[in-house]
């Protein structure tokens, strides 16, 4: 029996169940379809410089890979005709349109008399799998994970053997697509950060359990040090699944040193599960505020600040460097990501949705349930939220998070030569040691855009207009 493998956010041979189940019925058609039928959340430009890297990747460890762009609902039927396939397989994904439109693809095969089956690949839990006493989804994240600890996670699927992969004449050629930059590449530095592809996650795993999980819990916080996992672009992508990562750390639980940063490791793992569950049970969750009283903040409209918070030239210095580092790499430490949200949000009271939609287009790791959720909980909006009145003071994180002020000396080196003393807030340095470390504010470095108590002030007054609404 030939089946066909739509290949889609599951870029790996291990712990792929769909790819497994085609590989038992025999030879195996591997498709990947670049969906042009979404026209709302489109993968923004980072996560296509990815893309390419990875599908060249796992068309290395299939021998054989065919490239179609289009809408699937009508590019499928036709794939199963020219293989004269019996069967298509998948692996699910959890956003609105890729539920409404996979829906009606396997209504159409079935129709047709093709077999069509769907799997889970990406999550630990389905979505619908974890309810509370009343039968509704979770909108607070520990219960859920308790909930979802208890419910207990399969085993990785095992990676195929003799896996008989067959090509389309019809393909398109990979480079057809132009997915990399060029005039200019701004994506030059990604190369060194990042290696796509499921050899590429499997290292980096690696090294994280190897150099990095014993000391996670105390040290993930820090921006400076390179003590994450970077795991986010891999999990995205599906180049290593969240069964692999609970499988392997399960084998650790009874080492007290790693214990606790396992964990907090997994509580994070958790954090994009509960994620995937509000985006399944809430699927305005990206466009939409989820808590209703907050479509009452007066919201400012300024492209100016818009474009200094973008850039990294809001004069805050751990923003300023988080922005950059993203411009980069393709990566913000998670850290960052929150007190250089909370800045767009609460110093600059720009709309949330300006800025996730920053972010969908400049992260390598971009997700639409992570990010939205992440975005609507720095904001107050969403589920199980920081407070809204919670708003990071931008110096006080810096001193606390980068103390040796070495993240932003790395990112923003026109400010390299301040003491540990000024480096977080340049403005207050006297003449003489502004003069000393070449630093012209307004210059060679800008003024803060915003005074942080006079935003914090107008933050809560727009809070307050939230409140009485509610």
């Amino acid at each position: 029996m030939t089946t066909i493998v739509w290949f889609r956010q599951d870029l790996r041979l291990h712990d792929n169940p769909a790819l497994a189940a085609a590989v038992a019925r025999g030879r195996v058609i591997p498709v990947f379809i670049l969906d042009d039928s979404d026209k709302t959340w489109r993968p923004g430009a980072a996560s296509l410089w990815w893309l390419h890297h990875s599908l060249t990747a796992l068309r290395e460890q299939l021998g054989a890979l065919s490239f179609y762009r289009g809408d699937p609902k009508t590019i499928l039927p036709m794939l199963v005709a020219e293989g004269r396939a019996a069967a298509v397989v998948w692996n699910r994904c959890y956003d609105p349109h890729a539920i409404a439109r996979d829906t009606a693809i396997k209504e159409r095969l079935k129709k047709d008399g093709v077999t069509a089956e769907s799997f889970n690949a990406a999550l630990l839990v389905e979505p619908w799998d974890i309810k509370t006493g009343g039968g509704g989804p979770y909108k607070v994240f520990t219960p859920y994970w308790r909930a979802a600890q208890a419910h207990g996670f399969a085993a990785p699927v095992a990676k195929p053997k003799n896996i008989d992969a067959d090509g389309l004449a019809s393909s398109d050629k990979l480079s057809d697509w132009k997915l990399l930059p060029a005039r200019p590449n701004w994506a030059a530095g990604f190369a060194e950060q990042w290696t796509p592809g499921e050899h590429g996650a499997l290292d980096r795993f690696d090294h994280f359990v190897s150099n990095d999980l014993a000391t996670y819990s105390a040290m993930r916080d820090r921006p400076d040090k390179l003590s994450t996992s970077r795991l986010s672009p891999h999990l995205h992508f599906g180049e290593i699944s969240p069964r692999q990562i609970h499988a392997r750390l399960a084998a650790y639980q009874e080492d007290r040193v790693k214990s606790a940063s396992i964990a907090k490791f997994m509580s994070e793992i958790g954090w994009r599960e509960f994620a995937h569950h509000l985006l399944y049970h809430f699927p305005t969750l990206p466009d939409a505020n989820w808590r209703p009283a907050f479509d009452a903040y007066p919201w400012r409209s300024n492209t100016t600040d818009l474009n200094a918070w973008q850039r990294g030239a809001t004069g805050y210095p751990l923003v300023d460097a988080g922005m950059r580092e993203l411009w980069t790499t393709g990566f913000m430490h998670n850290r960052v990501r929150m007190i250089a949200a909370s800045f767009l949000i609460k110093h600059l009271r720009l709309d949330w949705r300006l800025g996730e939609q920053w972010f969908w287009d400049t992260l390598v790791d971009a997700d639409l349930a992570n990010n939205a959720a992440g975005w609507q909980w720095v904001a107050g909006s969403g589920a199980d939220a920081s407070p809204y009145f919670r708003i990071f003071n931008p110096v006080a994180q810096g001193e606390k998070f980068d103390p040796d002020g070495g993240y932003v000396r790395r990112w923003c080196p026109e400010l390299s030569k301040l003491p540990d003393k000024f480096i977080h807030a340049p403005w207050k340095a006297d003449a003489d040691t502004l003069k000393a470390a070449r630093v012209i504010l307004g210059e060679t470095y800008p003024k803060p855009i915003v005074d942080h108590d006079e935003a914090r002030k107008a933050a809560l007054d727009g809070y307050k207009k939230v409140r009485n609404s509610g």
